[in-house]
């Protein structure tokens, strides 16, 4: 087909030089170098996307030394100012926040734009997703950002200083792009061309892409339950009911496979090769230690004294050198051999990156079923998204995952502490996701753990990330405009969907305040 696709290109190429030859205002046409394009093939531009999105969202700048620190996943112990919220103002974040639009952004985008008009679903639909994946975090960590006119600089309407959006607006056309993008894929017939190998997440399969499309837009739905139930519930009941549902299986995971051939490492372990910054929270290890929670020798290793413990958040630097060995490091899993301080693990350079998967997906459901939303048990599903994210962290213990669901915290027990037992769940599930997990304790306020350490700059856990100074300075007044409708540009500000926290089944007074 794509052969065939490719001499339809060529042969329409001729077509048009041949009149161009015979219309003298078509002639500067005759100058395009055919071997030398001005745009980038789809397939190129895809690829080189992901990879972008996928190292800013879910690398180590916002993620592995800023929001799993905040997430309390992990704590500080050589550096312990980034520990202290430090790393989250606009001096650090600026690159996350401009780099990507100028880079995964524009380049779905530009994918989006030739592909919609060729008609051809399996280029853009993909493209829709990813695009919608990575505002995801641009808009859930900033709150209103250029979203509507961004993207179109190079265009004749287009604007260098785009507006930024009204978050409540942004998700509104989240759920009606994701359910284009679903409909749209899933029409796609067997002459309509596909991504294939330029494709790291799912290979061209659309089938897979519709149910990473749906997923989303039931996370993004559950994200405004507190502010707007009722359009978090038809919006999460329209993406269950969308062709080809919901992510079903771990098979099913969105999931980014790095290649480890010393070019294209997990970023993780390219970190940990000369880093050795990175201890256990204690936040997380109270969880998991006294519950026998049987991920922990994946998430964790055991310290010099063969135990697993964590440290606090945000200490001062003498206090925190003394959990340099009684604390334990990440897993083994996320290491690649021999590092300059030790030798852990063996393989870290190719583990995967989880945009989005089955845990999830079914402790969504579980919440959903818990409120009334949808039908099914909220405890089938809930028990479901655990054995979910054991299996997907390598655990195959079935002895000890049944012994872990038996215990009487973990059993579900419905309603209020249901809910929190969902929430707690989840964020453990997304480990390695700190910007989800930060995303979801702002949703819940679970774990009420959670809370600025002793030296942390500041006595509330932060509610968003400080807007780019290059867009303070360039785009000075759209950003006013943002702050005026928004609160003022600070840590401690609530975005739309935060503003109601009380609405949460989960919430506890104090949450998140030292």
């Amino acid at each position: 087909m794509i052969n065939r696709k490719l001499l339809t290109v060529v042969a329409g190429a001729a077509v048009a030089l041949s009149a161009a030859a015979c219309n003298t205002d078509d002639l500067v046409k005759v100058n395009n170098n055919p071997n030398n394009p001005t745009v980038a093939p789809a397939p190129a531009l895809f690829t080189n996307a992901v990879r972008l999105a996928v190292t800013r969202w879910l690398g180590t700048g916002y993620n592995q030394r800023s929001l799993t620190l905040t997430a309390q996943h992990f704590a500080e112990v050589q550096y312990p100012e980034t520990d202290a919220y430090l790393r989250l103002a606009a001096n650090f974040t600026t690159a996350f926040f401009d780099n990507a639009y100028a880079q995964e952004q524009e380049d779905f985008q530009q994918v989006i734009n030739a592909n919609v008009e060729a008609e051809q679903p399996g280029l853009y639909g993909p493209a829709l997703v990813m695009r919608t994946w990575g505002y995801g975090y641009l808009t859930d960590s900033w709150g209103d950002v250029p979203y509507f006119t961004a993207l179109k600089g190079d265009q004749a309407d287009g604007s260098l200083s785009p507006a930024y959006d009204d978050q409540k607006a942004i998700y509104a056309d989240f759920f009606v792009t994701l359910a284009k993008a679903t409909a749209d894929m899933a029409a796609a017939t067997t002459t309509h061309l596909r991504l294939g190998a330029a494709d790291p997440i799912y290979a061209g399969n659309l089938t897979r892409w519709t149910r990473f499309s749906n997923s989303l837009r039931a996370r993004q739905a559950m994200r405004l339950v507190n502010v707007d139930p009722a359009t978090a519930r038809a919006e999460f009941v329209a993406a269950m009911a969308a062709p080809n549902g919901l992510i079903a299986s771990n098979t099913d995971n969105a999931t980014f496979s790095w290649p480890g051939d010393g070019v294209y490492d997990n970023p993780w372990a390219v970190n940990f090769r000369t880093r050795d910054d990175h201890r256990m929270s204690n936040t997380i290890m109270n969880i998991m230690v006294p519950s026998a929670d049987p991920r922990l020798p994946v998430y964790a290793q055991p310290t010099t004294a063969g135990t697993f413990a964590g440290m606090p958040n945000a200490l001062t630097h003498n206090s925190a050198q003394a959990f340099f060995n009684t604390a334990s490091r990440p897993g083994a899993v996320f290491y690649s051999g021999a590092t300059a301080y030790g030798t852990f693990g063996g393989a870290g350079a190719s583990f995967p990156s989880f945009l989005m998967t089955f845990a999830e997906v079914s402790l969504l459901k579980a919440e959903a079923a818990e409120r009334g939303w949808i039908a099914g048990s909220a405890a089938t599903f809930y028990e479901e998204g655990i054995r979910a994210s054991m299996a997907q962290w390598g655990v195959t213990n079935t002895a000890a995952i049944n012994a872990y669901l038996a215990r009487p915290e973990i059993a579900y027990q419905g309603g209020a502490a249901g809910h929190a037992q969902i929430a707690t769940q989840k964020w453990l599930a997304l480990y390695g996701d700190g910007g989800q997990a930060w995303m979801e304790w702002r949703r819940t306020c679970v774990p009420s753990t959670i809370k600025p350490g002793p030296d942390a700059a500041l006595s509330t856990v932060p509610r968003r990330l400080a807007y780019s100074i290059t867009e303070n300075a360039v785009n000075a007044e759209n950003v006013s405009a943002a702050t005026g409708r928004q609160g003022a540009d600070l840590l401690t500000t609530r975005m739309y969907w935060d503003k109601n926290p009380t609405a949460a089944p989960t919430f506890v007074a104090g949450c998140g305040q030292r």
